[in-house]
Formats: structure tokens, sequence, C-alpha cells
């Protein structure tokens, strides 16, 4: 526990999308209680948009691929730490936060937990968790304002979308293929939305613009709004949507942290992971007669199965029957 007000902190979060904005709240909450204390953020290069416009942070380190890590923790030291957040806990994390010699917390990864579950079924998660939560118990001493994740991009970007529209969004990305709902399922539920006088938008990053493309071309009056990794022009658009229809993604936290209701489809993954939607109103539709899941904790490439029921016994007329229950509920 802390004696005294900390004067500067660093927290070490390098990546990736999800699990950075799922560190927004603990930023937000240290902040809050202590607003004279000077934040620092460490993160990969490419994923510095996500925290650029953070008013929390006092300084934003993007760390690239080429850069050594010499150089960046002699910059480091200088700044002369009270102590330091290590929410990754890799070898490259504990690298850096050890050549700084301070006080450290570090986020305690459920490594065993999920090891068991996934490898042997067994499930030790006694109380369902969220990485935010799992975050801020890094550090006891600061408790969460039960608010959402924060993404705040500039005033100048604006939504590409009527103000106005019947708009529902649909990312259809993942990394991991078993994360992925079956692309012909999202098109089969476009087409379904569109007769329920809903436009379905279309939003992905620069590896989904294939799929987005053929989803777009497969559904009547649909909007493509896919780009090469814009995410502050995503979540301007996202705004907008009366619900976004996802998989467990990067794009899924975007939308959370745009203060968007979400509607996330769940295949290989499982909420015990603790990457669900944060702080909006949410629903997650998953397949819990199957005993082979979950089969990672991280996605895999294909099913090791061969029968993907996880995500083909999710049906259209599944999706869009809790979709609309979902809005009218509101």
């Amino acid at each position: 526990m802390l004696t005294e007000i900390p004067k500067r902190i660093l927290i070490i979060r390098l990546s990736s999308l999800g699990d950075v904005l799922l560190a927004t709240p603990l930023i937000r909450s240290i902040k809050t209680q202590h607003p004279e204390t000077q934040i620092d953020f460490l993160v990969r290069e490419e994923y510095k948009s996500i925290l650029q416009f953070n008013p929390n942070i006092n300084i934003l380190y993007a760390l690239s691929r080429s850069e050594k890590m010499k150089f960046l923790t002699e910059i480091l030291k200088k700044n002369n730490y009270d102590f330091v957040i290590d929410l990754q806990n890799n070898f490259r994390s504990r690298l850096i936060r050890n050549a700084l010699g301070k006080k450290i917390f570090s986020f305690k990864k459920p490594v065993i937990e999920k090891y068991l579950l996934v490898r042997f079924k067994i499930n030790l998660f006694k109380k369902l968790k969220t990485i935010t939560e799992l975050y801020a118990e890094s550090v006891p001493q600061y408790k969460l304002d039960g608010k959402g994740l924060e993404l705040f991009i500039p005033e100048n970007v604006q939504t590409q979308l009527n103000a106005d529209g019947n708009y529902i969004g649909l990312t259809p990305g993942s990394k991991h293929f078993t994360k992925r709902w079956l692309e012909e399922y999202f098109i089969e539920l476009g087409n379904e939305l569109v007769k329920n006088n809903f436009t379905p938008v279309i939003f992905g990053g620069r590896d989904d613009k294939e799929i987005c493309e053929r989803i777009v071309r497969g559904i009547d009056g649909s909007i493509n709004l896919c780009n090469n990794n814009d995410l502050y022009q995503t979540s301007a658009d996202m705004k907008i949507c009366k619900v976004i229809v996802c998989n467990d993604s990067g794009l899924m936290h975007t939308a959370a942290a745009s203060g968007v209701q979400v509607i996330a489809i769940f295949g290989s993954s499982v909420k015990e992971f603790g990457f669900t939607p944060y702080g909006v109103r949410n629903l997650i539709l998953e397949n819990n007669s199957l005993s082979c899941r979950p089969c990672s904790h991280i996605g895999r490439s294909s099913c090791p199965k061969k029968h993907f029921k996880c995500m083909k016994e999710l049906t259209p007329q599944i999706v869009l029957d809790n979709t609309l229950k979902f809005l009218s509920e509101l």
C-alpha cells in the first residue's frame, strides 16, 4: 500500500487494441483520486492513437519495433517514478520495469486458471471478473469508478453517417479464425436486418478489407466503413449505431469505448477470460452446449474438433432474434 501521494508513475501496457482500452478506467481512477499525480504511459507505437488525446496522461511513450531497449530505459530513468504499474507482465515489460529500479505493481495473469479451463475444462474462476477489474486489483489502493472505457477523438473527426439513421454495426473481423462468426452468417443477418428497416454498417480494419467487401456485396443497402485502421473515424461512426454486433475482437472494445451497446458473439473464447464488453449495455451470445469450449485462451487458426459448432450452431436467426429483443428492451 502507498503511504503518500505519488508525484509521478509509469503504466506499461504495450499491446494490443482491446487490452490498452481496458486500461483506461484505471488511468482515470488514479487521476481522479490523485489529480496532482503525473501519469506516464508506455505503449507500442502502433497503438499510440488509443491514448494520444487522453487528458489523464502526462507523457505517452510509444515504443517502436526498432527502438533500443537500453535507450528507452535511460530516458525513463530520468523521470524518477515513484512506482511502475506493469499491466503487460511479460518478458519485455519486465525488462523495462526492472531496469527502472522502482517499486512495481504488476498485473497478475490467471495463467493457471486459463490453462486448466482450456486443457482439462476445470473451472477455477470462482467469480467472473473483467480484465479492467483485474488491472485495478494490481494496485488495490485505487478503486474503479464504475464508468466505462475511454477513447478520446479529435474534434475535427466527423461521422460519415446521418445522425438520424437507423444503423446497426457489423464487425466481422477478428485475428483468429475460431473467434470469427461465419461470413455467410453475417450476410444473412444483414439481409434480415434490412427487411426490418435497419441499415447494416460494416466496420473493420486493414486486415478485414476483403471480408468486409464480400459482406457488403452480399447485403443490398449496406454501407462499407472498413478503413485503414483509422480508430478515430471508426469510433465516430460507431457512435451513430444503435448497436454493434461483433466478434470477440479489438473492435468490440472500441465500440464499448465509444459508448455503444454491444452484442458479442463468442466462439472459442469464454466470459471467464475477462475480455467482455466493459461499461456498456451488452449481450454475449455463445454456445454453452459444447464440452470442447474453450479450446484456446487467445483463439486458434482452425477448429481442433473440425466441426466448429461453437459458431455454426449460433445461426443468423438466433442472432437476429436476440438483436431485435435486445433493442426492444430499451
